[in-house]
C-alpha cells in the first residue's frame, strides 16, 4: 500500500467483506441492539467468511492479515453493526500481547483456537479504581511454588462470559510500580474465575461488557505473557496497535449513518423538491464528508504505521482513535438530524449509530487522555 491508496487486494478484502455483512450481519444489528444479546449469526457468518480474526499469522492457522486490511474488516462490519465489529476487533486486542510478547509456545497453545473460530480472546486491564490510571491496579498475582494465584476483579471486559480466554494484567511485584506488572492468559473454565451481569450500556449492546472476577485462580507459569514485571510494557504497545482498531471502528460507524444519510435526503421530499437541493443539507453533507475521509486516511495511516511498527505509532495511533472517534459522534449527530422524526426513531438504523459512535470516545483510552498522549509526543517526552 501507499499512505493514500489502499492496494488492489485491500479493495478485494473491502469488497467481500461488505458483501458478507450486508447479507448476514446487517440483519442482525436491530436485533442485538433491542434484546442486549451476543450476535451469534454475525459470529458464525464472520468465522465462516475468516473475518472473526483476521490478523492472526498464517503459521497459528490464521488468515495472515496485515494492519490495515484488519481495520478495514473492522471498518465494513462497523457500518452495519458497531457490536459485531467487536468481534474481530477485540480478538485482536486480547491475542496482541501474546504476539508481541509471548512464548512461541504460548502463541502455538491459543493463537489457533482463536483462528479456527473455536474461541475468543478479551483482554483484561481495567478495574473498578484504575481506568485511565491503569498503573494503579490492585489486582496481585502472587507466586506460589512453580505458579501463580491470582486474585482481584476486573471492569468493563468486552465480550466478557463468551470470550473463552483473557489476556490479564496483574501487580506481581507492588513495591515496583508500572514495573511490577506482569501478563498472563486465563481461561474462562479456571476455577475461581467468576463473571458479573452484564452491564446496562447507552450502545454496543449487542457486545457484552461485564466484570471479570479472580477468586484465587491458579495458574501455571506458562500462562505467563512475555517475562516478569513486562506487563504493563506490553498493554501499553498494544493499545498503541489497537487504537487503530478503535479509529477503523468508528470511521465504519460513521460511514453507514452517512451512507443512510444520503440515501434518504436524495428521497425525502419537502417544498415540492428533494430535501438534498437545500444549500443548508448539502452543507451538513459536505462536512460529514470531509470529517469522514480525513478520518479515515488517518486511521489507514496510523495502519500502515502499526504494520512496520515505526516509532511514531504511539502518536498515530492516538491521532486517529481521537480523530476518528469525534467524527464518528459527530457525523451521527448529524445524520439524526438529516433524519429529522424518523432519525430519532428505532425505523432507521442512524439512532443506534449515534449512541454505538459514543463509546469509540471512551474505551482504549478515552480522547482526553488520546490528546495528552499526542501533545507529549510533540513535546518530544
Amino acid at each position: 500500500m501507499t499512505e493514500y491508496r489502499p492496494s488492489e487486494e485491500h479493495e478485494a478484502i473491502r469488497d467481500a467483506v461488505r458483501a458478507l455483512c450486508e447479507g448476514k450481519v446487517a440483519p442482525n444489528a436491530a436485533a442485538a441492539d433491542e434484546t442486549g444479546e451476543f450476535p451469534q449469526a454475525s459470529y458464525d457468518a464472520l468465522r465462516a467468511g475468516d473475518f472473526h480474526a483476521p490478523h492472526i499469522p498464517v503459521e497459528y492457522g490464521g488468515a495472515g492479515a496485515d494492519a490495515l486490511a484488519t481495520a478495514i474488516v473492522i471498518e465494513e462490519v462497523a457500518r452495519v453493526c458497531a457490536s459485531s465489529s467487536l468481534i474481530p476487533a477485540v480478538n485482536k486486542l486480547g491475542t496482541l500481547p501474546l504476539l508481541l510478547a509471548g512464548s512461541e509456545d504460548i502463541k502455538r497453545r491459543y493463537l489457533p483456537q482463536v483462528a479456527r473460530g473455536e474461541a475468543m480472546f478479551s483482554y483484561c486491564l481495567s478495574e473498578p479504581e484504575a481506568g485511565s490510571d491503569a498503573a494503579s491496579m490492585k489486582t496481585r498475582a502472587v507466586r506460589d511454588g512453580d505458579g501463580w494465584i491470582l486474585h482481584g476483579a476486573k471492569r468493563w471486559i468486552t465480550n466478557a462470559g463468551v470470550s473463552e480466554y483473557y489476556t490479564v494484567f496483574a501487580v506481581t511485584d507492588p513495591a515496583a510500580g508500572a514495573r511490577g506488572i506482569s501478563a498472563f492468559v486465563v481461561e474462562k473454565s479456571d476455577p475461581g474465575v467468576g463473571f458479573g451481569a452484564p452491564e446496562r450500556k447507552l450502545g454496543i449492546k449487542g457486545s457484552p461488557t461485564r466484570e471479570v472476577y479472580f477468586d484465587a485462580v491458579r495458574l501455571s507459569d506458562d500462562r505467563r505473557i512475555g517475562a516478569v514485571g513486562t506487563g504493563f510494557a506490553t498493554a501499553m504497545r498494544t493499545l498503541d496497535h489497537t487504537r487503530v482498531t478503535i479509529a477503523a471502528q468508528a470511521v465504519g460507524i460513521a460511514a453507514g449513518a452517512l451512507d443512510q444519510s444520503l440515501r434518504y435526503i436524495q428521497e425525502r421530499q419537502q417544498f415540492g423538491r428533494a430535501i438534498a437541493e437545500f444549500q443548508g443539507v448539502q452543507f451538513m453533507l459536505a462536512d460529514m464528508g470531509m470529517k469522514l475521509e480525513a478520518a479515515r486516511q488517518l486511521t489507514y495511516a496510523a495502519a500502515g504505521r502499526s504494520e512496520r511498527d515505526e516509532p511514531d505509532l504511539t502518536y498515530f495511533g492516538a491521532a486517529a482513535k481521537c480523530f476518528a472517534s469525534d467524527a464518528a459522534m459527530q457525523i451521527t449527530v448529524d445524520a439524526v438530524q438529516l433524519l429529522g422524526g424518523y432519525g430519532y426513531t428505532k425505523d432507521f438504523p442512524v439512532e443506534r449509530m449515534m449512541r454505538d459512535a459514543k463509546i469509540t470516545q471512551i474505551y482504549e483510552g478515552t480522547n482526553q487522555v488520546q490528546r495528552i498522549v499526542i501533545a507529549r509526543k510533540m513535546l518530544g517526552r
